[in-house]
């Protein structure tokens, strides 16, 4: 039954017993007659739904609905049928507004799939049909445009894989290596040479597999069903009971009246709707009440990285600069040349030089080697920004391509008239909120969360060290993630949480696919279960909680509401209750457990910031982003320090003092005597923040042990050098750590929810 005929069975009910009444009023021995056909109305969808309930081996609530409305007409109770057909069609009419699904169609798959190709004949391009590409055809695929078919590369080129692999950075590819279909041409145009057809290409398996997927999943069992197979033989004996101790037949009909499940029909369907009505307030749709019923009750998450976990986008996350070279003057050479650039790392550069307030211009005569990088004139100097052209020569150089390899970044290389002048690393890092969102879901009753990802072991395993993640796969293909949440939902109710195309099998694999809305693909969007509206994974923590607590609302509603039929089946039972009786208490006690079930409408409870702290919150948070040049600073003079104290390295250790002194120390100053006693005031405990004021301290003392080495006069011995270079290490450690720990357990809170 679809929502329209839900609604068309209630308003006949409704209408047909209203009638009745009315008849009432002047024949009561009619009225009879009305009520009779309300129930007979009821009679037949109510076997239909008992009938499929046994097709698919449910023994469901109906069943009992049944007995009731066959049991009035049997022995004349007929009012008792008719109003117990409207608690019916109320029942089911709101579990199907709860339990409405939008089709799984997957139709963004489909369409993104190209439908013609470019084949090159001679010199000439001719537009054909996709499914026409044969192996050996030449195809031309345009920037912007999606390969059509497996390939081989016929000259270098750079593509977006990220469809396939999730991962946002653009693949260089030489001439000669395989290209699989779906992902997307950047930069210039290119040609390959096909190895498949489209039937038999990479993106054509994707989406095989996501309505494999979609096919195969199991439904969940409903809370309705699961109590009604407890309830069901109990209402039964005891009316059995009745009839077989005083052989009224009345009686086990008001029994059976009295036992009708409209508790189950009812508030069950209102604590689901109320909770889908009360997660999307909070940012997450859930496509039915089965979503609901299911994420309320989830054990196991698998996360995707890139995107979910992740940012899904590079951000800069460090400059070197070479001797002689400043991080700001490297991040402004660097996006000088840039701005003009369309690669995905470019637009990284210029962001990371604007938001450090660092002042550069647009170069001159810029040109662009795709998979290479990119050329121009910044003032009298030619400047080349991108990968590394020749053998590491400098010590420093070696020093940033050991570090990108131990931290999992992109280094960008910055040259300047022939010589290389710095690098700028790149990463796409963690959410700020993601370990948050770990904490919560754990608290919510998830005993296992795991990540996927197509990206490397080594980056996937300190992501999955931060977080504090169960397990993590690395270098899985969308067949990978079907495969690994399969075998998570032998353990126990999963959800799958994603943003991609590739991850789209994945969110239809399992019990609850939940997709990122706002930057994720359409294709993951329609495969899952819920979507997340805005950009934050902490919403999936929300749409748990609040799941979580619709699904306990509906269980104690109905299980309530079944302890209350109970008691009035006993009276029943004894004859102290006519079947019409029954059906008004029933009534009564549908009534009860409908307004409880509504307080799954209100928010949970969550303890509220002070405006003013909020307030605070996002002051200190703007002024760790204008910090960035201070510790950067710190960085650099230990890294000058490498061959000694020269004139640049005693220039940067003093630059670096300065900048500590003058900005950042006065900031840390400030957050423990204004932003500490306001959180520790929210949290109700004057030790909650002692472990960051330590942090404090720490900065604190190290600063202090840095100004004096710099007030030693005479020159620097090479032990004090050493400690002055371990003291700036230590410096830029801690620093990193504690503004991750602010901003990741303080800052996240006052974020907009």
């Amino acid at each position: 039954m679809n929502t329209r005929t839900a609604h068309l069975f209630l308003a006949a009910v409704v209408l047909v017993t209203t009638a009745g009444g009315v008849v009432w009023l002047r024949d009561p021995s009619s009225a009879r007659i009305w009520w009779a056909a309300a129930t007979v109305l009821a009679i037949l969808p109510a076997v239909w739904w008992v009938i499929d309930d046994l097709r698919a081996r449910r023994f469901g609530a109906d069943v009992l609905a049944v007995l009731a409305l066959v049991g009035t007409l049997a022995v004349g109770e007929y009012l008792a049928g008719a109003v117990v057909a409207v608690m019916i069609g109320t029942g089911h009419a709101l579990d199907e507004y709860a339990r409405r699904r939008a089709h799984r169609d997957l139709s963004a798959l489909l369409e993104r799939a190209p439908r013609h190709a470019q084949v090159r004949e001679g010199g000439d391009l001719r537009q054909v049909e996709v499914d026409a590409v044969e192996p050996g055809d030449v195809v031309v695929v345009r920037a912007g445009e999606v390969v059509p078919v497996d390939a081989v590369l016929l000259a270098d080129a750079t593509f977006d894989e990220s469809a396939l692999t999730g991962e946002p950075e653009p693949a260089a590819r030489l001439r000669g290596e395989r290209v699989r279909s779906g992902v997307v041409a950047v930069g210039v145009a290119v040609d390959l040479r096909a190895t498949a057809t489209a039937r038999d290409s990479t993106y054509a398996g994707v989406v095989r597999l996501a309505e494999e997927a979609a096919a195969t999943s199991a439904p969940i069992v409903r809370i309705a069903d699961r109590i009604a197979a407890v309830f069901l033989p109990v209402a039964v004996a005891v009316a059995g009971l009745a009839v077989l101790m005083t052989g009224e037949w009345d009686r086990a009909v008001a029994v059976l009246v009295t036992a009708t499940p409209c508790p189950l029909l009812l508030a069950v369907p209102v604590a689901i709707t109320a909770g889908m009505s009360r997660s999307s307030r909070n940012g997450v749709v859930l496509r039915d009440g089965r979503a609901l019923e299911a994420l309320g009750s989830a054990r196991i998450a698998v996360l995707d990285k890139t995107g979910t976990v992740t940012m899904g986008r590079p951000v800069v996350v460090d400059v070197v600069p070479a001797p002689g070279w400043t991080t700001h003057r490297v991040l402004a050479t660097a996006a000088a040349v840039e701005q003009l650039s369309a690669h995905a790392l470019a637009s990284a550069v210029v962001e990371a030089a604007r938001t450090a307030g660092v002042p550069f211009e647009p170069a001159q005569d810029v040109r662009e080697r795709p998979g290479h990088g990119v050329h121009g004139r910044v003032g009298s100097s030619e400047v080349f920004v991108g990968d590394h052209d020749g053998a590491l020569a400098e010590d420093w150089e070696h020093a940033v391509a050991g570090r990108a390899l131990l931290d999992a970044s992109t280094p960008v290389w910055v040259k300047a008239d022939g010589r290389f002048v710095g690098a700028v690393l790149l990463r796409d890092p963690v959410r700020r909120e993601a370990a948050r969102t770990v904490r919560r879901l754990r608290s919510a009753g998830l005993r296992r969360v795991v990540m996927l990802t197509g990206d490397r072991l080594a980056v996937a395993q300190d992501v999955a060290l931060l977080l504090g993640l169960d397990d993590v796969v690395a270098r899985c293909a969308p067949e990978d993630k079907v495969a690994r949440v399969r075998e998570e939902r032998a353990g126990g109710v999963t959800v799958m949480v994603g943003d991609g195309i590739n991850d789209a099998p994945a969110l239809a694999a399992a019990d609850v696919g939940v997709a990122l809305g706002n930057k994720g693909s359409a294709a993951a969007a329609q495969a899952a279960d819920a979507i997340i509206l805005d950009d934050r994974i902490d919403r999936l923590a929300d749409g748990v909680d609040i799941a979580a607590r619709a699904r306990r609302i509906a269980t104690q509603s109905a299980a309530s509401g079944m302890g209350l039929a109970l008691v009035a089946m006993g009276f029943a039972a004894f004859g102290l209750l006519p079947a019409v009786g029954g059906a008004l208490v029933q009534e009564a006690i549908d009534s009860a457990v409908i307004l409880y079930s509504l307080r799954a409408l209100l928010p949970p409870r969550r303890a509220k910031l002070r405006s003013a702290t909020t307030r605070l919150l996002a002051r200190f948070d703007a002024e760790h982003a204008g910090l960035r040049e201070a510790r950067d600073a710190v960085r650099e003079a230990a890294d000058s320090l490498r061959t000694g104290m020269s004139v640049e390295a005693d220039e940067a250790v003093h630059r670096a003092h300065r900048l500590l002194t003058d900005r950042l120390l006065p900031h840390e100053r400030a957050e423990e005597h204004e932003l500490y006693p306001a959180l520790a005031a929210e949290f109700g405990d004057q030790e909650a923040t002692v472990t960051m004021s330590r942090g404090h301290a720490e900065i604190e003392r190290l600063a202090r042990r840095l100004g004096r080495h710099l007030s030693e006069s005479g020159g620097m011995s090479a032990d004090q050098v050493d400690d002055l270079r371990a003291t700036l290490y230590g410096l830029d450690a801690v620093l990193r750590l504690h503004f991750a720990q602010e901003e990741e357990g303080y800052f996240v809170l006052a974020e907009p929810r």
